[in-house]
């Protein structure tokens, strides 16, 4: 079935990681056996071949950056100008990929329309590119209002104000405290330009002005609830609720240590912690019931977001096992109209209804 997955860090993985997306994730890996630098070597999930595999046609693909203080712990740049320079290094690795037919971007209504005609209407096949809506992960290489311009004339069509911890324009995993009169003022330009605000990662203060101060569209591009997982990262039944209210799809996503409680990063195996990929049904499930129908629930997976099988779950090898999602919605007595929302429907008419 035809799979939109609305959140994965491509570029990061192209150009932090070295790897060669275009090749198949088992050559990937190997390459990388041996290697230690990063805790998820010889992990990897996802290439631009195995998209195609899975029938996974178009994805919302990020750049990310973040500007750290003298005081911030967090790995980052120096200088919002340096996190800039980072995200631009990761859209010129889009558009090489667009310059040699791997990737197309997508970024309004006849874009959307032409890509969807080839992957849904047509038979996609090895050389079938890969549609990308370009996602802003954190506003932090925004170095002023401007440059937020210059993003949009290049494609940028969704934007999280927040990643982990403090933000030049807003507070978000793991910190505290409002957006500000800065962050107010992002968003205001982000509604005149009609960026999806993406309200992963916002922490709860800065979510709930957000939702005050923004009447634009919304989404959330990779969340999972805070019932099942209690961690601030997670929605709570109430943030979930203003979600539902505004309109907004909520995509699931397979960070194992988001899926299941009790998770210890470093330490814990999806296996040990029976971390399937039924648990993300279970988190699926939860919206629904909050929302009484399946029209605020899709997929955004997350997948190589900086971790790897280590902690995915357990019973996926690549992200082309997405494909078994169908089945085990319909085992929970979906019908195949919802079903259908999940895979790919709620983000496409999400996206009809914002571009349209």
């Amino acid at each position: 079935m035809f799979t939109i997955d609305a959140h994965l860090d491509l570029s990061m993985n192209a150009l932090e990681w070295n790897r060669d997306l275009t090749r198949p994730v088992k050559e990937i890996n190997a390459r990388e056996k041996g290697l230690t630098d990063k805790p998820d070597r010889g992990n990897a999930t996802v290439s631009l071949p195995t998209l195609r595999e899975g029938n996974i046609g178009l994805v919302v693909a990020t750049q990310i950056a973040r500007y750290v203080a003298p005081d911030n712990p967090l790995p980052g740049w120096h200088s919002p100008a340096q996190a800039w320079a980072q995200t631009q290094g990761q859209l010129a690795w889009y558009k090489a990929m667009e310059d040699a037919g791997e990737m197309v971007q997508v970024n309004d209504l006849p874009s959307l329309e032409k890509h969807l005609d080839l992957w849904m209407n047509q038979v996609p096949n090895a050389e079938s590119p890969i549609g990308y809506i370009l996602s802003l992960e954190g506003a932090d290489s925004i170095v002023d209002l401007s440059y937020l311009e210059k993003s949009y004339e290049s494609g940028l069509r969704a934007l999280g104000p927040a990643h982990y911890g403090p933000g030049r324009y807003a507070q978000g995993t793991d910190a505290t405290g409002f957006m500000g009169k800065k962050g107010q003022e992002l968003l205001k330009l982000m509604e005149s330009l009609n960026i999806i605000l993406d309200a992963t990662h916002l922490c709860d203060d800065s979510f709930w002005e957000a939702l005050d101060h923004f009447s634009g569209n919304v989404w959330a591009s990779h969340s999972n609830c805070r019932s099942l997982v209690n961690h601030n990262r997670q929605f709570s039944d109430d943030q979930i609720k203003a979600l539902i209210d505004r309109g907004a799809v909520i995509g699931g996503a397979l960070d194992a240590w988001m899926m299941v409680p009790g998770w210890i990063r470093g330490k814990s195996l999806p296996k040990e912690m029976d971390c399937d990929l039924e648990k993300i049904i279970d988190h699926m499930d939860h919206i629904c019931q909050l929302a009484g129908n399946a029209n605020h629930i899709g997929i955004g997976t997350d997948l190589d977001g900086a971790y790897g099988r280590e902690q995915s779950p357990y019973d996926l090898e690549t992200i082309a096992d997405l494909g078994r999602i169908p089945t085990m919605l319909q085992n929970r007595g979906y019908k195949l109209d919802d079903i259908e929302k999940v895979m790919h429907g709620n983000w496409i008419r999400f996206l009809k209804k914002a571009w349209g």
